[in-house]
């Protein structure tokens, strides 16, 4: 069974188009209108072995959050349908990540139940134009529409790029061992029977 999804978003603020196959390679083809957040997305691809598609505009002369909330709920939205009934899977995922002198833990449930705890103490952190601080709203989009739990911690950092890079590899390696398959189980990875 193919593992993919497209999503579309069109709003007042935002023009989204992603295309996710969790079974992927890593390849990747992003166009959105914050460089920064494209890299980050090019990095997330190919530290998840998931093959990404994005174009996204949207009202970034007025900011960048409608943006980047958006791409969160588009992102969470194509997980949660890639994911189908969530049958033989892992469901849990943990990776820790350093970049230089950065260190992120990032562990996932698919469960079913959005929780996100973001223990990143960045608060209007720029990387040129981009607000690092902005990272927490896609990650909560993120987990209420892929119906997952995350925990993001970072251990250690200065620096705001390689912070956001630790955090996006890590969320991709963890999602990448959460969402395997569990040749051993035939249903949900649930005592309940039902996530």
């Amino acid at each position: 069974m193919k593992r993919d999804a497209d999503i579309e978003r069109k709003t007042r603020e935002t023009d989204i188009q992603l295309r996710l196959n969790l079974d992927g390679k890593g390849y990747s083809s992003i166009d959105i209108d914050i460089p920064f957040l494209g890299h980050m997305f090019e990095l997330m691809a190919a530290h998840g072995f998931m093959d990404l598609d994005v174009k996204a505009k949207g009202d970034i002369e007025i900011d960048y959050h409608h943006t980047v909330e958006d791409l969160g709920i588009c992102l969470g939205k194509a997980i949660n349908q890639a994911l189908g009934d969530k049958k033989a899977i892992k469901r849990y995922g943990l990776a820790m990540v350093p970049m230089d002198e950065s260190l992120a833990q990032v562990v996932i449930d698919i469960s079913n139940r959005p929780y996100l705890s973001y223990r990143v103490p960045l608060k209007k952190s720029m990387t040129g134009k981009f607000d690092v601080g902005l990272l927490e709203e896609f990650f909560k989009a993120l987990v209420n529409y892929a119906g997952i739990t995350m925990h993001i911690k970072l251990i250690s950092g200065s620096d705001a790029h390689h912070i956001a890079e630790a955090i996006f590899k890590a969320f991709a390696r963890a999602l990448d061992q959460a969402s395997q398959r569990e040749e051993r189980l035939d249903d949900v990875p649930s005592t309940k029977g039902l996530l």
